[in-house]
């Protein structure tokens, strides 16, 4: 059985809490990036840019069985690293629950005042913009 948002999220908080600086957080996000599978280039058009991203972050969404997954990438390693967290915690979900996920662990472990207020506020864009993916295929699953 799929772990829960919030099973993932405890466990991406325990991830964390084994690098004492964050100078190894940032290493380890940067590794994450660098696993996030590449999204193909027809994808990456204007219409999947993430708006409000300093850096360019491409995000696309599919709808299968009730549950909504996530691709994504960016053209900056810490940028990727975030999303694929992301991506690692909410895809595979219905959209239900990603819309009422709180998405906590951000500021457990510290995301929010680690980054600067332009990275800060690109992390609070691409968990909108995903929320959003989520809210339009709940609204089409009601349509169908």
């Amino acid at each position: 059985m799929a772990n829960t948002i919030e099973q993932t999220e405890a466990e991406i908080v325990e991830d964390f809490s084994l690098f004492d600086s964050w100078d190894d957080k940032y290493e380890y996000i940067i590794d994450l990036g660098k696993k996030l599978a590449p999204l193909p280039d027809e994808h990456k058009i204007d219409e999947n840019k993430v708006k409000g991203c300093q850096s360019t972050v491409w995000l696309i969404a599919g709808y299968r069985d009730g549950k909504v997954y996530y691709q994504a990438e960016s053209d900056a390693v810490i940028v990727k690293g975030l999303i694929s967290m992301l991506i690692r915690v909410l895809s595979g979900h219905t959209p239900d629950e990603i819309l009422s996920a709180d998405m906590d662990f951000i500021n457990k472990i510290g995301m929010t005042s680690h980054l600067a207020q332009t990275r800060s506020n690109g992390l609070l864009a691409m968990v909108r913009q995903m929320k959003n993916y989520a809210l339009a295929f709940k609204s089409l699953k009601f349509d169908a």
